[in-house]
């Protein structure tokens, strides 16, 4: 899943920056961010030290922060960033384990990414919840249910193509334990997102 995630978000990028006309580009890449986000819970539910798993990815958001202002030419904070928000919710959340404290953590946590303008904003953090702690058959409703929304609160009707991969976690979970076989070194995984993001901001100031 780690290498399906890293070629369609590379595939993503490039169409946004060098194939603007060309939507088949950005459709492929509506399948990154819900691996990626599906990975997140992943790996915090898996990882023996949560602050060390909150550290490396506060790392990886600041070293991607220049490069996906540059390279993508956005404002705001990367999704790596979002990240840390989301997982420093779910911390708070599996530690207080009370559910009006959950909701108001939400809330606070959804202001920031909004507010902030963190990619994918308040929308990474309602997937994250969905994936970490939805029961599996509720996943792609919510997921649909999750996409309506965003079709309307931000005209994001290209994200509807994103309800494959969760599809795919719910239906093909045999397929998914073979693909999760094939691994990735870490040290490509973790740097793969800062790097790219700066070859394509390299390659935009060459041809400017």
């Amino acid at each position: 899943m780690q290498l399906l995630a890293m070629l369609t978000m590379l595939i993503d990028h490039l169409g946004k920056e060098f194939f603007e006309n060309q939507m088949g580009w950005r459709i492929i890449g509506r399948i990154a961010f819900p691996i990626y986000a599906y990975l997140i819970v992943r790996g915090y539910q898996i990882t023996k030290n949560k602050k060390k798993y909150l550290l490396r990815l506060l790392i990886i958001a600041l070293l991607s922060q220049y490069p996906y202002m540059y390279g993508l030419e956005i404002s705001g904070i990367n999704v790596v960033g979002a990240f840390v928000i989301c997982i420093l919710a779910m911390m708070i959340i599996d530690q207080v384990n009370r559910i009006y404290i959950s909701v108001i953590v939400v809330l606070i946590s959804s202001c920031i990414l909004e507010f902030f303008k963190f990619d994918y904003g308040v929308y990474a953090l309602l997937l994250i919840l969905i994936y970490r702690y939805s029961k599996q058959n509720l996943m792609i409703g919510l997921h649909i249910a999750l996409n309506i929304v965003f079709i309307f609160y931000k005209n994001w009707a290209i994200q509807f193509f994103s309800i494959a991969p969760t599809i795919a976690i719910v239906y093909m979970p045999h397929l998914l334990k073979w693909i999760e076989e094939i691994r990735i070194p870490r040290w490509l995984w973790r740097s793969f997102y800062p790097v790219h993001l700066s070859i394509i901001a390299i390659l935009l100031f060459i041809l400017k």
